[in-house]
């Protein structure tokens, strides 16, 4: 297994994550043999891919897509130093967007475009 890390929430809740072992072969060591105590909130920790889930919705829901819905999945990944970062999948970050729209809704706006 690999190290630990303990994340407090904004609540003062306590967060324990298993860390993942880098491409490098390094590892999160702690002292005393407890988890490593992570140097942000969890929130905290989760802002980055907050904001890049905002900034995806915005690329989507705008323009001439116009989706009924949108949904969008990270592979996440929590570092005790870096907080949450986009894990890749392979070789590149890992994102899936789905978009979808109703049939109710492609039929109308079809017909009111005379297609």
């Amino acid at each position: 297994m690999d190290g630990l890390m303990q994340f407090t929430t904004e609540d003062g809740a306590t967060v324990v994550v298993e860390g993942i072992e880098d491409e490098s072969g390094a590892r999160l060591v702690s002292r005393g043999g407890g988890p490593a105590q992570a140097a942000r909130t969890f929130e905290g920790s989760l802002e980055g891919v907050r904001a890049a889930a905002e900034s995806a919705l915005r690329v989507f829901r705008d323009g001439t897509l116009q989706p009924d819905t949108v949904e969008l999945e990270f592979g996440v990944r929590l570092t005790a130093e870096a907080g949450a970062v986009i894990a890749k999948g392979s070789a590149e970050g890992h994102l899936v967007v789905k978009l979808s729209w109703s049939p109710e809704r492609t039929g109308t706006a079809a017909e009111a475009t005379g297609r």
